[in-house]
């Protein structure tokens, strides 16, 4: 390995766990090392990376508006905005979008969306329910809505207004709510939290308990969204539809941008509510127009639900064969394997040796989220790879 380690540890500020490995170039379902190596990369820039690395369509685009105009403020009107917001209206059924640069930045606007819902509509409700082991991001707000007590430990006095519930619970959700409530915010499936997958009629009850009592049902689909889990957005899986959506990652495909949708009678910003200097500028929106068009006419969400399923198959094989695997689950191309013993960690170094990256979600899980374009043989790669690095990995933890 060059030199980067170490010049790394010189200057950066280190907030996260770094994997011995550096990567220099990307295509398609493949990244390659410094010396060459080749890995089959089944972490997709976490969920974010939905046609492959340096796919022709985000090239293209990228040069082409880079060409063209890069950064308006949004005091002026732009054309790659309002197209890549209609394609999103026209294909869900939200109503009204803004345009964020993450996906925390999202889950942020949509938590001011609704507090101020709450003051026009609800008497001043002001909080959110949210899951315990959901993960909303990394801002102040972001994190106080995390139901993670890691992430949220070292910041606080957090901000209030987010109690937590068990999540796949309709009954928790129902004794949590008071007359300060205005939103419940879910995600589809949580992927941050495990790759955990909610009973078949948990979100449908979530909907209905919301219209019972007039509460703003919020789902984050950064990760699941944009075809992640076999269909363009995860609400149309579980047949319900949020008042407001937050998304991300796979909208750009590699470059960074978020965007909030909401239904008309919740989209209650108007001029000076909110701001975003970055947020929708034309050479991200032209990036993530273009994404989204090539998602929709291709049927990518179909080939991540066909190729999800052949994975999971893949996963169960191994589970079958290995006493030590304890669950295989997940959506589409957003699948978990889990340990009865932490050693997710072991598992992933031998992954690496064997040319396949996987993502430890935590000490007992791994998490795998390859391209929504990714081919049959490469999955099956996948597995093959993955299997090998478990019977390595045992063999070593025993020697050791």
């Amino acid at each position: 390995m060059s030199d980067i380690p170490e010049r790394e540890a010189r200057v950066f500020m280190r907030a996260g766990k770094r994997q011995p490995l550096t990567l220099v170039r990307g295509e398609g379902v493949r990244v390659w090392d410094e010396e060459g190596c080749p890995y089959l990369d089944f972490t997709a820039g976490f969920a974010v990376d939905s046609l492959g690395h340096c796919p022709p369509v985000v090239v293209a685009a990228l040069a082409k508006q880079a060409a063209t105009l890069l950064q308006v403020s949004n005091v002026f009107y732009s054309v790659p905005q309002v197209e890549l917001a209609e394609l999103l209206v026209e294909h869900s059924c939200l109503d009204r979008v803004y345009f964020v640069n993450s996906g925390a930045e999202a889950n942020e606007t949509a938590f001011k969306l609704a507090r101020k819902w709450g003051k026009l509509h609800k008497d001043g409700a002001f909080e959110i329910i949210a899951a315990e082991n959901s993960f909303h991001g990394r801002t102040l707000a972001a994190v106080s809505a995390t139901g993670t007590a890691r992430y949220r430990e070292p910041f606080t006095p957090l901000m209030p207004g987010f109690p937590f519930v068990p999540y796949n619970d309709v009954e928790a959700i129902r004794a949590a709510t008071n007359e300060r409530t205005c939103a419940i915010i879910l995600e589809p499936l949580q992927g941050e939290g495990g790759v955990n997958v909610p009973a078949p009629d948990y979100l449908r009850q979530v909907r209905h308990w919301c219209d019972e009592r007039n509460l703003l049902l919020i789902l984050d689909e950064v990760q699941t969204g944009i075809g992640r889990v076999g269909a363009l957005f995860g609400y149309e899986r579980a047949g319900v539809e949020p008042d407001i959506m937050t998304l991300a990652k796979g909208l750009g495909s590699g470059v960074p941008i978020g965007a909030v949708l909401a239904k008309e009678h919740a989209s209650v910003f108007e001029p000076g509510d909110h701001g975003n200097t970055f947020g929708g500028n034309p050479l991200m929106t032209a990036v993530g127009r273009d994404v989204l068009r090539y998602i929709i006419e291709h049927d990518i969400p179909a080939n991540a639900e066909r190729q999800g399923e052949r994975l999971m198959a893949g996963l169960r094989g191994i589970e079958d064969r290995h006493p030590e695997v304890k669950e295989t689950r997940g959506m589409g191309l957003l699948r978990a394997i889990e340990f009865h013993e932490a050693i997710a960690d072991a598992v992933n170094l031998r992954c690496i040796a064997n040319g396949l990256l996987v993502n430890v979600v935590k000490p007992t899980a791994l998490r795998l989220m390859p391209p929504l374009n990714v081919s049959e043989a490469e999955v099956d790669e996948a597995a093959t790879l993955l299997e090998r690095s478990l019977t390595e990995a045992l063999a070593g933890l025993k020697q050791g």
